[in-house]
């Protein structure tokens, strides 16, 4: 009897902060669907900043010993040279590549008046900037490949809501958002969909965020079947979307137009009239 076929037979995987939590249970997950997975983390967690990159041979050990095929690395994205090393060593030790999530969680949480520059450049640079940069790398290896592929983000309630202390965090995501909607319509010509997700989870970085106990079970592996499905067949031809997990609850996440207000004289509005009629502008 044959073996029942998995989501992901066949593909490659890039999966980033895939040493602990969020990352970990995506990568995991993946394997389980058949994916051959380059568990991507070169240490520096809310949990441990001084580690040296274990935790991706963990991972990666984990899956092998479940009968996957796994890689680790832990070279750093911080660079266009780093993200496209990271690239070819999965193309040279699995074939090619298929899929890139994005799914570091690194943080700094600070008020705004005392956030310092080493914070918000640190939290910026790990969640924006290697982001796009591995964006880019993987999304050149995909289109040479000529076969199409996924390319999953993660941001998160900060970018879209706001939330206190969180100015770097928030900034950066926001960033990861505007580039899946930018790569999304760029690279939709070469079949790429580019989607994201925006999980509130339980993990090392959110330890300390006691409000998130009043929420229920809010586990990593709650929120790596969003990913799995945005990665596999199972996304079809959407792009551009982002999916919020919250626990057992999951939903579509964007931004909204009001209706507005048109001006019956065809001249510009006053500061005073915008003022006067904001309720109207503001209905959706």
């Amino acid at each position: 009897m044959a073996e029942p076929m998995g989501l992901l037979d066949d593909k490659v995987a890039i999966i980033t902060g895939a040493g602990a939590d969020i990352g970990r249970a995506t990568a995991l997950l993946f394997a389980a669907e058949g994916a051959q997975v380059v568990v991507h983390d070169c240490g520096g967690s809310a949990a441990d900043p001084g580690s040296n990159g274990q935790a991706a041979q963990q991972v990666a050990g984990e899956i092998e010993a479940a009968g996957g095929v796994a890689t680790a690395c832990t070279t750093a994205a911080s660079s266009a040279a780093g993200a496209e090393a990271i690239v070819a060593e999965a193309v040279a030790r699995l074939g090619r590549l298929d899929i890139l999530v994005n799914s570091v969680d690194r943080r700094d949480d600070q008020s705004l008046l005392e956030m310092t520059e080493a914070a918000w450049v640190a939290v910026v640079d790990a969640h924006l900037k290697a982001a796009f940069l591995l964006t880019q790398a993987a999304a050149k290896q995909l289109v040479g490949q000529g076969e199409g592929g996924r390319i999953v983000n993660t941001t998160s309630l900060s970018a879209l809501q706001g939330q206190g202390r969180e100015a770097n965090l928030g900034t950066a995501q926001a960033g990861i958002y505007g580039l899946t909607r930018v790569a999304a319509i760029e690279l939709q010509r070469h079949r790429i969909t580019v989607n994201a997700i925006a999980p509130v989870a339980k993990t090392q970085a959110t330890a300390h965020q006691s409000e998130l106990d009043s929420l229920g079970e809010l586990t990593p592996e709650h929120v790596a079947p969003a990913a799995l499905m945005l990665a596999s067949d199972l996304c079809g031809d959407r792009t551009g979307q982002l999916l919020g997990v919250c626990g057992s609850r999951v939903y579509r996440l964007a931004l909204v137009q009001s209706r507005g207000k048109l001006k019956d004289q065809d001249a510009p509005w006053t500061a005073q009239e915008i003022a006067e009629h904001w309720d109207g502008i503001c209905k959706v």
